[in-house]
């Protein structure tokens, strides 16, 4: 009556409805990274869980299953923390006391190296005395603000021990969540659609953090045998600082393997060794490896990848590369599985009624 088109009036209101659902998503955004690191933790240990359900006698809940799984993963950390953590902490402070002299030993020119060599390296330890200089500042300009830095390192801690908590109800409740969502849903066509996205969206999301996991902890033990083998200083620190940078997709892999280069350089070790292991692991792990592990879940292009990296480490920092490659996966499943029922329904429109 009022010439307003109803099909235009639905598309406005659904768009409407996104942009302040982004919103809310957006001022949330601290509290859903939470819940999304916690749902990731929890792929984590998924298959543990599986496994130990799987040998545990009698029908019963999966709740002593997640004990056990949460027992070993405990123990494990305890271990981990103990035996590596302890000497990746020595070492930071062994080079954190070094760093000025090593510099004043890497800028001295060499006869033997060209000209052009030695006012690069002198560029190098120029922009890392600068950063030193200025990281110093801020500590000591935020002394002031030392109650208001503790309050906030005191909820960065509590997050550590939400997201383990959080991650157990993902594992404990997670099927009977998805059986209730999907009931929620009566049109039929419609919930065998999301049943089969959140199907794509949980195999995707299992193999990517496996891989991660997988690729981080080959990064590490690689990294650790091979400058043991090298003599290189601070070997167990760089491996680690690699093996954690994994999870950060690209820009995480190349800053690692700069800083690895960088401070073999400066620390007077095996400066080539360093940098023809560097470039042949990461050939090895990027044509290699990470296609194998990552076959079955995550399928992007490249630079569609390095797209999301950036964008995301611009918008939202570290958390936002981080979860640059999962949110486009996830789009391109949806528009994968949107796409496939879409043509499915138009072949069955296209077959002509059977003769009577």
């Amino acid at each position: 009556m009022l010439g307003i088109d109803a099909r235009a009036a639905r598309y406005t209101w659904t768009a409407a409805l996104v942009l302040i659902l982004l919103c809310l998503v957006y001022l949330m955004r601290t509290t859903v990274f939470v819940f999304i690191v916690a749902l990731l933790f929890g792929y984590l240990l998924a298959p543990l869980v599986n496994v130990i359900d799987r040998f545990l006698p009698g029908k019963r809940t999966r709740t002593p299953a997640l004990a056990i799984a949460y027992l070993i993963f405990l123990a494990v950390l305890f271990v981990g923390i103990t035996q590596i953590g302890s000497r990746v902490i020595e070492q930071a402070n062994a080079l954190a006391r070094s760093m000025p002299a090593m510099l004043s030993r890497f800028e001295q020119p060499s006869d033997s190296l060209p000209a052009s060599v030695n006012a690069f390296k002198a560029q190098i330890v120029q922009k890392a005395q600068a950063q030193l200089d200025r990281s110093s500042g801020d500590i000591i300009s935020s002394l002031p603000r030392a109650g208001a830095r503790i309050l906030s390192v005191a909820g960065n801690l509590a997050y550590v021990v939400i997201v383990p908590i959080l991650g157990f109800f993902f594992l404990k409740d997670g099927r009977e969540m998805r059986r209730r969502f999907l009931e929620m849903i009566d049109d039929d066509r419609r919930r065998a659609l999301m049943d089969d996205l959140l199907a794509d969206v949980n195999l995707l999301l299992a193999h990517y953090m496996r891989a991660l996991l997988i690729l981080s902890l080959a990064t590490f033990t690689s990294y650790s045998i091979f400058f043991g083998i090298l003599g290189v200083r601070f070997g167990i620190l760089l491996a680690a600082f690699a093996g954690m940078l994994e999870f950060i997709p690209t820009i995480g892999t190349v800053s690692a393997a700069a800083i690895v280069v960088i401070v073999t350089a400066v620390s007077g070790g095996p400066f080539l060794g360093a940098l023809i292991f560097v470039v042949v692991y990461r050939i090895f792990q990027d044509y290699l490896l990470s296609p194998l592990l990552m076959r079955a879940g995550v399928q992007l292009d490249p630079l569609f990848v390095l797209f999301g990296v950036f964008a995301g480490a611009e918008l939202a920092g570290v958390p936002g590369a981080f979860l640059s490659v999962p949110v486009l996966a996830f789009i391109r499943v949806i528009y994968r599985r949107i796409r496939q029922q879409r043509l499915v329904a138009g072949q069955v429109h296209a077959v002509p009624d059977a003769p009577a």
